[in-house]
């Protein structure tokens, strides 16, 4: 479930339990925005010394009667703080702690909001940079546009094809502006044309929002969005790591680029269906992770309309164009299905159930709660 405004704990509130904390136990949802979060306050918990544990899983966790328990992007009515991941910046501030440039702005990057002007000011003193480009997370162009789960295009998941489009820019061996405005112009046009609806020249611009990091993991802070927010969903502890700033780049790629693989395949031999106010696919994945990133590449960039359901072998995925009370309609859908559950927030939700589950018995069944 998502943590509605009322529920949210204020930053000073949320400070103060967790400088108190004796361990702090962080659950977060398996999104780019909140596993950026607790990045954020994970990294100020260890400045200040506060033993932590953080977990990317709507599962609950066990605990002992001493622990703080926080909650980042879900709902927990046995939870001592339930934070919004926009807040991570404001709470650890309140600790007396600056947030990591990178990852905070990575996290913004995700949830589509614009960092204040502190936190501009010290990515700018960090070497963070904007300029024309695209936002990937690697120097290799080919590999960055092909891996991208900010944009579907036709070089999506193939990285020959991207590197034989790039080819046809004649770009020179060092990148200067006026290359990167064409590369950017390129991937506009690739993803806005064809099958892309009318929302793809809006939703196109996530991937062309260039902001380089010399020091960060990454190329750029979209880069770093994107792989977050694609091995959280693939490689909840890999991307948990990368958070706190650990060695594990190349295994966040490697989780990123399998990611990507899998849901713009999908995507592409997916069988669609369109009903009203609604776009259902169906296919053979069966990772709720991988098919919310379906879901959500669909509504983005092939669905004429604003919720997409993404069906696959005993899991699905709801989302839409902004709040819908998604994690309830899934709720009641479970209801109706065999050995189902569902979680998530009022734009995304996913749902588990019996794998011999007909996709036409899951369709009808969200259908029907949408009335």
């Amino acid at each position: 479930m998502s943590v509605s405004p009322a529920e949210q704990t204020p930053a000073a509130d949320a400070a103060a339990t967790l400088r108190e904390a004796t361990f702090v136990r962080l659950r977060v949802s398996a999104s780019g925005a909140a596993v950026a979060a607790a990045g954020v306050i994970g990294r100020a918990l260890r400045t200040l010394d506060v033993p932590f544990r953080i977990r990317a899983t709507d599962a609950p966790d066990t605990v002992a009667n001493d622990d703080v328990v926080a909650v980042v992007g879900l709902s927990n009515a046995d939870a001592d703080l339930e934070l919004d991941p926009t807040d991570a910046v404001s709470i650890v501030r309140e600790l007396g702690v600056d947030p990591d440039p990178a990852v905070a702005l990575a996290g913004f990057h995700t949830a589509g909001v614009a960092p204040d002007d502190d936190l501009a000011d010290a990515a700018a003193d960090a070497g963070v940079e904007a300029g024309p480009g695209v936002a990937v997370p690697t120097g290799d162009l080919a590999d960055g546009l092909a891996h991208s789960t900010f944009v579907h295009a036709s070089f999506s998941a193939d990285r020959e094809r991207a590197q034989a489009t790039l080819a046809e820019l004649s770009l020179p061996a060092e990148l200067d502006a006026d290359a990167r405005r064409r590369v950017a112009s390129l991937v506009a046009i690739d993803a806005t044309t064809g099958e892309a609806t009318a929302r793809a020249a809006t939703a196109v611009e996530r991937v062309l929002r260039s902001e380089a990091t010399p020091n960060g993991p990454f190329e750029t802070v979209g880069g770093f969005a994107d792989v977050l927010d694609a091995t959280v969903r693939e490689s909840p502890g890999t991307a948990v790591a990368l958070a706190l700033g650990h060695g594990v780049r190349d295994a966040a790629l490697d989780a990123w680029r399998d990611h990507a693989q899998a849901t713009h395949g999908a995507l592409r031999e997916a069988t669609t269906g369109r009903y009203e106010s609604l776009y259902a696919l169906s296919c053979d994945l069966s990772s709720p992770g991988r098919l919310a990133t379906v879901a959500r590449l669909a509504r983005d960039f092939r669905s004429p309309e604003p919720t997409v359901l993404a069906v696959g072998v005993g899991a699905a995925a709801l989302v839409s164009t902004g709040p819908a009370g998604l994690d309830e309609d899934l709720a009641a859908a479970a209801d109706e299905l065999p050995d189902a559950s569902a979680t998530g927030s009022p734009s995304e939700a996913t749902m588990t159930f019996d794998s011999a589950a007909e996709p036409s018995d899951v369709v009808a069944a969200v259908r029907e709660v949408r009335r």
